[in-house]
């Protein structure tokens, strides 16, 4: 049987999946996760299991109807796109305009016009707004480095759908972070005062009403302040590295949103070569910003930060070693969650930049904890 490339892997998913809204779940709003995991899948090396991937992921869980495009946005007129952010009934219509842009100037051109716009508002779905955008530009990018001369019309328009997902749901966090304190990022997220909770479960209903007065709790104003400017990928490393201890510290909140503390600052390496300098120290802050907010919402305490407490967990995998990651990667395809497939990638990938031992034992929790994929 002739192997699949990865171009031709993310290429199919994407056309079976065209038809998928951005969100899914009865009763509840869940980014559309498809798109992500075909790539990341792709990505892992298994090209040969996305077209089976995709048809368990379609089967698992129902997806809402795209909004419908109704009235045209001009992106050369802040009047008419700014009151559009955050408005996810108008999500048709930014799709709309970034396919118009992309058939007009490059995906590079589009990207850099449209990063500091979106940037303020990088929470958006639980940066899936960001998550998205990223896979869909290495897609583009393409596997080996080469340019995306060849990218296809469904490449193009899922990078439209990232950053009308992203403009749609953009969600603006309170205060602006400033890279000028004196911590570095150990030391910051050491010095964030947690809240105590109720004793009940850290869900995510809770924590939405925690990051509905985000502002008022105690420690969030200092923190924006906190971090000290540093080079954007040794700080990039450090936001993966720091926030997989995290992950692993913290068995007694929901298993899913703290992952997105690695996985949306891997998915601004990879959007990072393809932006102007001067974006570089912006979106470290932004990212700062989203991690001190998720602190906040879902931890209530700093539990075994820092301590490795974890290893209690992972005590008998530890005996022998850590899986590798390319076994760590083979796990994941086999449990096929979306979440597992994009953390285990993410981690396999900043593993390779810094050999942390916590990036591995962080993909084996959360193949623990998460459940897998059905079907």
């Amino acid at each position: 049987m002739p192997s699949v490339s990865y171009h031709d892997a993310v290429n199919e998913a994407l056309e079976r999946m065209e038809d998928l809204g951005y969100e899914r779940g009865a009763g509840v709003d869940l980014a559309n996760h498809g798109p992500m995991g075909a790539e990341a899948l792709a990505m892992l090396g298994h090209e040969g299991e996305v077209a089976g991937w995709v048809e368990r992921y379609r089967a698992a869980m129902p997806h809402h109807e795209p909004p419908a495009a109704r009235f045209a946005l001009d992106p050369a007129d802040e009047g008419s796109w700014r009151p559009a952010l955050g408005a996810f009934d108008r999500a048709g219509d930014w799709e709309r305009l970034f396919q118009r842009e992309l058939a007009d100037a490059s995906w590079r051109d589009v990207l850099g016009r449209w990063w500091p716009r979106l940037l303020p508002g990088l929470f958006a779905g639980l940066t899936h707004g960001l998550i998205r955008t990223a896979h869909a530009v290495r897609a583009l990018y393409g596997a080996d480095g080469a340019d995306g001369g060849g990218a296809t019309e469904a490449q193009r328009t899922e990078l439209a759908r990232g950053l009308a997902y992203w403009a749609a749901r953009y969600t603006a966090l309170p205060g602006q972070a400033r890279l000028r304190g004196t911590y570095d990022l150990a030391g910051a997220i050491a010095a964030l005062p947690r809240v105590p909770g109720d004793g009940g479960p850290m869900n995510p209903g809770v924590a939405g009403g925690r990051l509905a007065r985000l502002a008022d709790l105690p420690g969030y104003g200092e923190a924006l302040d906190a971090l000290a400017v540093d080079h954007a990928p040794r700080l990039l490393s450090e936001m993966t590295t720091q926030f997989s201890d995290v992950y692993l510290s913290h068995d007694e909140v929901f298993p899913v949103p703290l992952i997105h503390g690695v996985t949306a600052p891997a998915a601004v390496r990879l959007i990072l070569p393809h932006l102007p300098a001067e974006q570089y120290e912006p979106t470290l802050a932004a990212l700062w910003q989203v991690h001190t907010a998720l602190l906040l919402a879902f931890t209530t305490s700093r539990r075994g930060e820092g301590t490795g407490a974890w290893r209690r967990e992972l005590s008998d995998e530890l005996v022998d070693g850590l899986p590798s990651l390319d076994e760590l990667g083979a796990r994941a395809v086999e449990h096929g969650d979306e979440h597992v497939l994009k953390f285990t990638e993410a981690c396999r990938r900043e593993y390779a930049l810094r050999p942390d031992p916590r990036f591995r034992a962080a993909v084996l929790a959360a193949q623990r904890r998460i459940a897998p994929l059905e079907g």
